[in-house]
């Protein structure tokens, strides 16, 4: 018999299996694929943004769902604790632009080995190729899991104490295929509506299909909802066959998958010149224009304007084509280069799927569950950490903060 079974070897079941074997716990983590970690060895690109050193408030607005919530895991085990975690680990870090924090060899495997590390160090059972089917309870409190091997045998766990660790809907070729949710309705929790987040954006627009495999740098992009400003970003995003994509799209993406699900016209609205406003940029053009020749095509002067996959989609906006003659540029066609310029519209048609989405939005509602001690209000031993969870954030290292802050105070046992 064990003291506490975490289910699911990510970031979250990996830290609250070493955290209870290191406080004396006899611990059993089960992990359904052959091998713990697998989702963190290809976040941030197979790099790894696991934290981010903003100050508290800073980071705690990153998080999109239930910050208040989150803010006791977090105040337990914040971001410099995290760091010097990893550090006792043996991992270097380093800290890039933006607060984001990776490991130096930027390999993501050397995060998710320190993780295994850790637990097994700690004296925390590894139980690999198997699948939990049921948690057991005896009327309100815990029993164990019932568990099915690889080679098909079937059998009960007993612990008085499961925490669910199980990862949410993103990714499912890692393990995350939305088993814990499933569980956890059957206890009575409720779940609240799962989406994905952090997703690529998908666009019918003529120009968003013609730039494929072009990246925007230092872009103002707006997020407009049935005619209204919802939100802005400034950075980069990219264009591909498949929609946009960036840091800048999938920060909004969240916000952009709710109101296409409630029925919402979405469109992206980007400003390619954020530093001018429109009076400036009329003079600018005219600068460059009083240093060319009439002759040449008006691609010419979009050129310096903008990155030359963008010139022949967006003269065609503007009511022209690139090779018009400079000297035949009217009035009104610069007056829409320029409004192009601050205010080019990508209708929104779709999200990507929860395979290309970096974590799940929605999850085992928060109301039910003890901030303090990440304890289910309705069955006696259950707890709950990571992307399971209501919780979801922007990117930059601020998800799988989540993941290690709420596992490592399940992994307390706090009642």
């Amino acid at each position: 018999m064990y003291d506490v079974i975490v289910i699911g070897g990510g970031a979250a079941g990996l830290m609250a299996a070493g955290v209870a074997a290191r406080n004396g716990k006899k611990a059993l983590l089960i992990e359904k694929m052959e091998k713990c970690g697998r989702k963190i060895r290809i976040t941030g690109k197979g790099r790894c943004n696991l934290t981010n050193v903003k100050p508290r408030e800073e980071f705690l607005a990153k998080i999109k769902a239930n910050p208040d919530f989150f803010s006791y895991a977090y105040d337990s085990f914040n971001n410099h604790a995290l760091i010097k975690f990893f550090r006792d680990e043996g991992v270097k870090l380093t800290i890039e632009r933006g607060g984001r924090v990776f490991p130096t060899s930027e390999k993501a495997h050397d995060i998710a080995n320190a993780m295994i590390d850790f637990a097994a160090e700690a004296g925390a059972e590894i139980m690999l190729n198997t699948t939990v089917t049921a948690i057991n309870t005896l009327g309100n409190k815990i029993y164990g899991v019932k568990v099915l091997t690889k080679k098909r045998f079937e059998r009960n766990i007993e612990a008085p104490n499961v925490i669910l660790c199980t990862g949410g809907m993103s990714y499912p070729a890692t393990g995350s295929t939305g088993d814990g949710y499933g569980f956890a309705h059957g206890l009575g929790h409720r779940i609240e509506e799962l989406r994905p987040s952090l997703v690529p954006l998908l666009s019918n627009s003529e120009f968003a299909r013609s730039i494929q495999g072009t990246t925007l740098k230092n872009t103002g992009v707006k997020l407009i909802i049935d005619g209204e400003t919802a939100a802005e970003e400034f950075g980069e995003l990219s264009f591909s066959s498949r929609g946009i994509e960036g840091p800048v799209t999938l920060r909004l993406s969240r916000m952009a998958v709710d109101a296409l699900i409630d029925g919402k016209n979405v469109r992206l609205s980007l400003d390619l010149k954020t530093a001018l406003d429109k009076p400036t940029l009329s003079a600018r053009i005219d600068r460059e224009l009083a240093g060319m020749n009439q002759n040449q095509p008006l691609s010419d002067l979009l050129r310096k304007l903008m990155p030359k996959p963008l010139v022949a989609p967006f003269a065609l906006m503007s009511g022209s084509v690139s090779t018009l003659p400079l000297r035949n540029m009217t009035e009104e066609i610069k007056e829409r280069i320029i409004s192009l310029l601050k205010d080019i519209e990508i209708p929104i048609s779709d999200y990507g799927t929860f395979d290309e989405a970096v974590v799940t939005a929605g999850g085992i509602s928060v109301d039910e569950i003890d901030p303090q001690t990440m304890q289910s209000k309705l069955i006696k031993g259950l707890y709950f950490a990571g992307e399971v969870l209501d919780i979801d954030a922007d990117t930059g290292g601020y998800n799988l903060q989540v993941a290690f802050s709420t596992g490592w105070l399940a992994g307390q046992l706090k009642k």
